[in-house]
This record gives structure tokens, sequence and C-alpha cells, in this order.
């Protein structure tokens, strides 16, 4: 008798423990996507996996917030969100399946936060789209695909917009076109956009697969090949840019073009920003390229700066395998300086290592907001290019096979120079500059760069041939 009086009793406390017991379930952000006036559902092992039970309907707290409160059995739970039905059941970050989710409630008061990362096959950036699938390339006489990203507000809003053009377009937006994985960049900027950016045109042009060394180079490599980087980079300036300019409502100037890339197509990018300083103004170059060809340093060397430029780099340390680990950041290194002694000044030009950074999409898909909000910080500000002042002094004469002497517009107070190489080492210290000019001697014949200071200050670039 006083065994069934205590199963009883424990009977009695679980049932009021069950009764006495909720569990708010509290959404704190949905998709972009997410239809307006659509009811968000919740269903599972407590409902019997009913996706449109009105009974476990989720009610808006205002904003992106929705949360519902009942009392379930205590133990695990499993659930997923819908909007009614199966066909609209939530996905992964990709659009993709999202596996059951699990809960192990305990029984009492209990809040569970949690976010909707997509609706399953319903994409959560689908202001992308394959502009051709062959447009054609007249300089390489062949054709090639083109996505298109527009801002979320393009359709509605009539604005004009900066452009970005990227390479290996079939890794920008679209896991499933890609060998490798995506750079998300569709659902980076609208995230961006929701926070308030102005919003960019995406121009994503896929390599040529067997063909992608030859347009992504420049210049030949003796064991790799190359070359066609040129009539590449002529096919973006001369016939896609104006073809975009034309059909869609872009800014032209170059104040607001920017071209970016990684690994190969970031040297490509690389080179049609410093080849053509008056189409673009700015460059995303990841993890690229620059040890396929030395001519890239003395591109930058012989071209030096003609224009305002914004350009954006990262390298990761554990790019390559191990033996390699650090030649890509000292390669960058190498271009950082390279590009300051031809010109550019500091705050044109970032240089950013990670020593996690790897050769991969995930890792430039990570970096890819960073570079584009402080590449475009100029459009998102409204602020047009400012004109960029010529050196205040030359070498003369240049090319020389002794000294050099100094003239200047200027005069300049304790001045200093130093010479560097073609790829930004110094190899001779900074000393005073006197009567007797600038003196090479042990220097083999080749291009250099001079450093000029004043009072202390950099106040000047120029290159010197060594005959």
């Amino acid at each position: 008798m006083k065994i069934k009086f205590f199963l009883s009793l424990q009977l009695f406390f679980l049932a009021v423990v069950a009764a006495l017991g909720q569990l708010t379930i509290r959404v704190t952000d949905i998709p972009n996507n997410t239809p307006a006036g659509d009811a968000i559902f919740v269903a599972g092992t407590f409902n019997n996996w009913d996706p449109g039970n009105s009974g476990y309907i989720l009610e808006n707290q205002g904003g992106e917030v929705y949360e519902i409160t009942f009392s379930p059995s205590p133990g695990a739970l499993m659930f997923k969100f819908t909007r009614g039905g199966w066909d609209t059941v939530e996905g992964n970050a990709n659009g993709a399946y999202l596996p059951d989710r699990t809960y192990n409630y305990s029984g009492g008061t209990e809040t569970l936060e949690l976010q909707i990362l997509s609706w399953e096959g319903f994409v959560t950036a689908p202001n992308y789209s394959v502009l051709s699938q062959d447009f054609f390339m007249p300089q390489l006489d062949r054709s090639r695909r083109i996505w298109l990203y527009l801002p979320p507000d393009y359709q509605n809003s009539g604005k004009n917009y900066p452009v970005l053009y990227m390479q290996d377009g079939q890794n920008v937006f679209d896991a499933a076109t890609s060998a490798f994985g995506e750079w998300q960049v569709d659902e980076a900027l609208n995230q961006l956009f929701d926070e308030g950016d102005e919003g960019v045109i995406v121009v994503a042009i896929d390599n040529g697969g067997s063909s992608r060394t030859d347009e992504y180079t420049p210049w030949a490599n003796p064991n790799y090949g190359g070359g066609q980087g040129d009539a590449y980079v002529d096919f973006i300036v001369e016939t896609l840019k104006p073809y975009i300019d034309q059909n869609y409502r872009t800014k032209p100037g170059r104040e607001f073009t920017g071209i970016m890339g990684s690994s190969l197509g970031g040297l490509i990018s690389f080179y049609a920003a410093i080849e053509h300083q008056d189409v673009f103004s700015k460059a995303g170059v990841f993890s690229a390229s620059f040890w396929f060809a030395d001519e890239v340093y003395t591109h930058v060397a012989t071209t030096g700066k003609e224009a305002d430029m914004r350009i954006y780099m990262i390298a990761g340390v554990q790019e390559g395998s191990p033996e390699d680990f650090g030649e890509q950041v000292a390669d960058m290194n190498a271009m950082y300086n390279t590009l300051l002694s031809a010109g550019f000044s500091e705050e044109e030009v970032l240089a950013i290592s990670h020593p996690e950074g790897q050769h991969s999409e995930w890792y430039w898909a990570r970096e890819f907001p960073a570079a584009y909000q402080w590449l475009y910080q100029m459009s998102a500000t409204g602020l047009e290019e400012s004109n960029w002042e010529k050196p205040l002094f030359r070498a003369f004469p240049n090319p020389s096979d002794t000294n050099f002497q100094v003239i200047t517009s200027a005069p300049l107070i304790h001045a200093e120079y130093e010479v560097l190489s073609i790829d930004g080492r110094l190899v001779q210290q900074r000393i005073p500059l006197n009567g007797k000019g600038i003196e090479l001697e042990g220097l083999k014949a080749g291009l250099y760069f001079l450093r000029a200071y004043s009072d202390g200050k950099l106040v000047g670039v120029c290159k010197l041939v060594r005959q």
C-alpha cells in the first residue's frame, strides 16, 4: 500500500512539474527574403512534426524577433522551423538541408534563443543572376559566363551605384558552381546594405578553366606558360565595362570602379589596377601570385603612381606547403614596399597578414567584407578623388653611370635620401644629401628607387636607372 502511494505521489509530482515548466523558443534573426506576412511555425517531436500546426506559431515581438512559449515533456527535443509546410522548411547558411535541431529540456522554465539562417531551396540572396552564359570576348576570340549582383534596392531606387569587377566568377556567389567553396559575396553585401551601405554592383567573370593561367598572367612563366593577361584586361576595360555602364545604372568614373581577385586572379586584378589607373581606383588583392613573374615589380616601378588609389592586400601565413609557409606574406610585403617606393602613400595601400590564413575560399570569404568597406568608403561618403601632386624633386641625369644630382621645386630642410631595389628592399641606408649629389657606388646596373626626406619626413620618390 505504501509503495502504491509513493508511486502515485511521484507521478503527481512529475505531472505538476510538467504543468508548471515552460520552454520559450525565441528567434532573434530571420532571413532577409522571408515573405512579409508569412507565419513562422515550429514543428518537432512535441507536436508530431506537424509543420503547420496553428498552436505552434511564433508571435512577432517586433523587428525580426519571434517567440513561442509552451510546455513540452522533459527530455530530448527535436524540431525545425517552417513557414507552414515542409516545402518552406528552414535551411543552412547556403539554403541547403539543415539537420534537425536538438535541445535537452530539463522541464523547468527555460529560454532558448536561435537564428533562422535561410529557407531551404529559397536562397538568402536572390539578387544575383547570370548576365550571360556566353559573353563574347573579342580580344581573346572566346566566350565566357558573366555573373551580375545588383543591390537589394536596385529595382525600385533609381540610384546609380559603384561597380566591382571580380575574377573566378564560379566561386563568388554560388557554392554549386565552385569546386572549392564560395566567397559568399552576395550574402556579405546584402548584410552590409542592411547595415547602411549604399550598395555596389558586382560583375563576376568566370575563369577560363584550362586558359585561366594564360588569361590571368600578363607575362609568361618558363614553367607554367601564360601571357594573355593584357588581352584579358583589355576585354574588361574595352568591352565589358562599357557594356555594364550602358545597360545598368552605374557610377562609371574611376573613383567608383574597383577590381578584385585571389591567387592568379589577384595578380591580374593588381596588374589591371596599376596599368589602368585611369579606369580603376580600387584593387582587392587576395593572396596574389606575385611569384609568377618578377616583372610585376618592375611594372609598378616603371608605371608609378598616376592617380590616387586604394589597394587592399591580404596574405595568410599558412599558404602553400609547410616548407613554404610565410612566403606569400613576404611577397606581399615586398610589393607593399615597391608601391610606396613608386609614389603611393601609406594611406593608399594596406598589406594585412593573418597567422591562420590559408590559400582557400573560406579565408577570402571571411576577409571580403573588410576589404570592400575599406576600398569603397570614399564612394560611400560621396568624396571625389583628390588631385595628385607631382614629386618635389627629380634626379638628373637619369640614367647615369656615376652619380645623380637632385633638382627640387622647393627647398629641402636637413635633406636626406635612401635607395631601394625594385622589390622594395633597402640597399642604401638614409644619408644626408650634400652638394656632391647621390652616389651609387657598389650598386649593379639596373632600376632603383630614390626616397627623399625633408626634416625627417618623406617628401617624394623617383626612379633611378644605374647604367
